[in-house]
């Protein structure tokens, strides 16, 4: 182990997340992989044997070796990445973090408990204070759900700058977001499904408490109304959301597109290894964004906007696109632990 990198583990190591999660370590300047934790089932088993890879980055062999540990909070490393599936994920952290650990979660369990931070980086970093009033010996901290995080990357310097009251989403989600084997072929081949288990909840309650004000040892929530459709739809990787707002301060469109460019926030200013320099990208061409073209500018770890016009029922619409398992997953989770890091949580 490098002894100037921090150790780390993977819970939850063999799932997609967890693929994701290794592949975006294996050369991370601050953080070194040094154990992944599964299921029992997988637990003993050397990591090429437990999981099927689906990264393009050829698995390491050192990770490839690597014995798959339990999850159980007897790890080495007291930073933890979960990529839990949510059936398992609440018990466990929770465990690991009255162990002393810092569990850093992309699962949705402890998204809404009162004193647990619910972060996107450059949104809601004073958030991070919650973690002082956990009972824990360590922490949780979550990530919000992968569809929330490029709307709310959007909403935020409209909200700063204008106020938002209402704001409708249909969204257009990739398949990679229901995880590995995910659908089956027949489901969703020439197909669009207009359901996602518990998604539109997430997406109407979650930018809420993202940007809601810290007060005291508690979040206020905002006070906008939000409306959400979900749909899965025949795309690999790249979430597409079409948003109309309703703003509070008149404004127009070269104004939004001015706050949209200009937005920079903590972790632009900290330099952190995974932040976009240009945390929104917003396009001219009418056709643009598009999952295929743009889901992977800034190392996927952007939001590209486009189609920005006003709107006969609220006041502006627009189209915005997000890579779902880098920026809305593994990526953004990574990027929480480096702004812990670099704010001395550990």
């Amino acid at each position: 182990m490098n002894k100037q990198k921090i150790p780390v583990a993977i819970l939850g190591a063999t799932g997609s997340v967890g693929q994701r999660f290794l592949e975006m370590l294996i050369n991370h300047p601050w953080f070194e992989v040094v154990e992944l934790a599964a299921s029992d089932k997988s637990a003993g088993k050397k990591y090429s044997e437990a999981t099927n890879w689906i990264m393009q980055t050829p698995l390491p062999e050192k990770y490839a070796n690597m014995i798959v540990k339990k999850c159980e909070p007897n790890l080495s490393a007291k930073i933890a990445f979960s990529g839990l599936d949510a059936s398992v994920a609440g018990e466990i952290e929770s465990a690991f973090a009255s162990s002393g650990y810092y569990v850093i979660s992309n699962a949705r369990n402890h998204r809404f408990d009162d004193d647990v931070p619910l972060i996107i980086p450059e949104v809601n970093p004073d958030h991070l204070q919650l973690i002082r009033s956990q009972k824990y010996k360590g922490g949780i901290v979550t990530n919000p759900n992968c569809s929330t995080i490029g709307l709310v990357l959007a909403l935020k310097p409209l909200n700063d700058n204008f106020g938002i009251e209402a704001v409708n989403v249909v969204t257009m989600q990739a398949v990679s977001g229901a995880g590995y084997p995910g659908l089956p072929s027949l489901d969703i081949i020439d197909n669009v499904i207009p359901y996602i288990s518990g998604e539109e909840k997430k997406m109407e309650t979650e930018p809420l408490k993202i940007l809601g004000k810290l007060n005291s040892n508690k979040i206020d929530f905002a006070d906008i109304k939000i409306s959400a459709q979900c749909n899965r739809v025949a795309v690999i990787d790249g979430h597409t959301e079409c948003v109309q707002v309703k703003l509070k301060t008149k404004t127009t469109i070269e104004e939004i597109k001015k706050v949209w460019k200009e937005f920079r926030s903590i972790p632009q200013e900290l330099d952190l290894p995974t932040a976009p320099k240009n945390p929104i990208v917003y396009f001219e061409e009418e056709k643009y964004p598009q999952p295929k073209i743009q889901r992977n500018i800034e190392k996927g770890m952007a939001t590209s906007i486009g189609r920005l016009r006003e709107c006969p029922l609220f006041d502006f619409k627009f189209v915005i696109l997000s890579h779902n398992t880098i920026r809305g997953a593994a990526g953004g989770t990574i990027l929480i632990a480096e702004l812990m890091k670099s704010e001395g949580y550990f």
